[in-house]
């Protein structure tokens, strides 16, 4: 990805190479589905009070460049 990312880190020996928080073990992921559960981010940093806004911010920032460089091959209609 061509947008830097310093506070989102993989790590093959941390939450087997996903993408997280640099310096915590929470995934980007677990940001993500707390936010799409309808969490505020008041909410998460409660959860995690070793977390800043800007640290929920950076996760939704690391998914939304990944999801733009993401391949969509589309499927003919004979083959769903």
């Amino acid at each position: 990805m061509s947008t830097s990312h310093d506070r989102i880190t993989t790590d093959p020996e941390v939450m087997f190479g996903k993408p997280v928080v640099k310096g915590t073990r929470v995934p980007v992921e677990h940001i993500l589905r707390k936010l799409g559960a309808g969490q505020s981010i008041a909410t998460i940093l409660e959860d995690h009070p070793h977390l800043s806004d800007a640290d929920v911010y950076a996760a939704v920032r690391y998914a939304a460049d990944y999801m733009a460089h993401e391949e969509v091959v589309p499927m003919r209609e004979d083959e769903r």
